[in-house]
């Protein structure tokens, strides 16, 4: 039996991992989905202090708190950013380090400097909840944006989708040991069309290493193609 906590991404909560996380679950494996503050059944605790370092603390906490050792950590998008920060402040209690079609940022970056364009897009002006700048607002046909097209799909994401705290895009990681943080076995399950868009050296290593999965699908293949997402999670453990 492995463990694995399943990070999600901006705008998301735990929820998007359901299909996943029930199929890890029927072979045996314990999982968690820990919702991010502000995001999903946790939107009510918006605040204009969110930033990346709350929602690593958000992580750290679960590891923590429900004595978690040998995890899986699994970043989708935005929760690259996180599960690293998370790792690098606890590298004892992570086995793997999993990037689901997600950023893979090195010291001092934000998600602003890793895919600038595509943030920046998201960010209307004047978009203002409690006093919290938020981007990714939620819309009735959101769920295309994460490149999911099934109808049924687009209108479970809409009833579940928050928008996120902008101070969470750009604040900078920090990093704080590197020799161990970047000791610990990655793997990165991505997109087809986003390889295009990866750093190529390090898309040729874990190519090489056996530790790279693409899936033809969109953006949130969690919920588009869950059963190729959990399969390739269970084969990283062989990886």
């Amino acid at each position: 039996m492995a463990v694995y906590v399943l990070v999600h991404g901006g705008g998301h909560g735990g929820w998007c991992y359901r299909r996943v996380a029930r199929r890890l679950r029927e072979a045996g494996h314990e999982v968690h989905t820990p919702t991010l503050t502000g995001l999903g059944e946790r939107s009510h605790l918006l605040h204009p202090g969110i930033d990346l370092d709350t929602h690593i603390l958000d992580v750290t906490s679960v590891l923590h708190h429900e004595d978690l050792r040998d995890v899986v950590l699994v970043g989708h998008s935005y929760g690259g950013m996180v599960i690293t920060g998370a790792a690098d402040r606890t590298p004892d209690r992570i086995g793997r380090l999993v990037y689901l079609d997600a950023a893979v940022p090195g010291n001092g970056q934000s998600l602003l400097d890793i895919a600038g364009p595509i943030i920046e897009a998201t960010r209307p002006l004047g978009s203002v909840i409690d006093g919290t700048e938020v981007v990714l607002i939620p819309f009735p046909e959101a769920g295309t944006f994460y490149g999911v097209t099934d109808p049924a799909d687009v209108a479970w994401m809409a009833d579940r989708l928050a928008a996120h705290p902008w101070k969470c895009f750009e604040q900078p990681l920090r990093l704080t040991d590197e020799a161990a943080l970047w000791a610990i076995p990655q793997y990165h399950i991505v997109c087809t069309s986003t390889l295009p868009t990866r750093d190529p050296a390090q898309v040729a290593r874990a190519r090489g290493e056996g530790r790279l999965w693409d899936i033809d699908t969109g953006h949130d293949l969690m919920i588009t193609e869950p059963k190729a997402v959990t399969d390739a999670l269970i084969e990283v453990l062989a990886a």
